[in-house]
Order: C-alpha cells, then structure tokens, then sequence
C-alpha cells in the first residue's frame, strides 16, 4: 500500500516556506585561479539555486546568500582545492520552516 504524501506544493511556494539568514561572509569559497583551469565547470551545473555563474575572465562567481547548504558544489568539483565547504557560522544559513 502506498502512502499518502500530501497535496503537491509548487516550487514558489516551497520557496516562500524557507528562510536564509545571511552571514557576513560566505561559507563556501572559492579558488579563482583553480576554476579558470576548470573544463567542465560541474558546480554551474548542478547547484540547485544556481548559485555558481560563469564569469568573462574564466572564473566562478558563487553568491552564497540563498544557498541550502546542500554539499552538492563540493561533491561534483573535479578540481582539488577549488571548493572551500563549510556551515554557516552563528546560526547564519537556510531554515527550512514547515508550512
């Protein structure tokens, strides 16, 4: 028998039932020089919020403000040391709150 799982919630709404409580800095950073050098550019690709843009010199540009924190960027880097991975500091981050 199959579960029940609810009434389907549109991506919008999920969105308006997360809360991201911006620190002063970022919590992922990221090695310019390593990213030039990178072919395949995975973090783009797959981050979830499209947090990582391509940018004119060759490099990555991550704007952490709305990120879930998901590890995803970090796993998918085939670069050593291009990713810097770590939580949020003093409560700062992404709160999932229910709706």
């Amino acid at each position: 028998m199959r579960g029940e799982s609810g009434p389907e919630v549109a991506f919008e709404d999920r969105m308006a039932t997360t809360e991201f409580r911006v620190a002063p800095g970022a919590h992922i950073t990221i090695d310019g020089d390593t990213c030039r050098g990178c072919t395949t550019r995975e973090c783009i690709t797959a981050c979830p919020a499209n947090l990582f843009a391509p940018m004119a010199d060759g490099g990555v540009l991550f704007s952490y403000e709305q990120c879930f924190e998901c590890g995803t960027c970090y796993l998918v880097c085939n670069e050593k040391g291009a990713i810097t991975w770590n939580y949020p500091v003093g409560g700062a981050g992404v709160a999932y709150r229910r709706s």
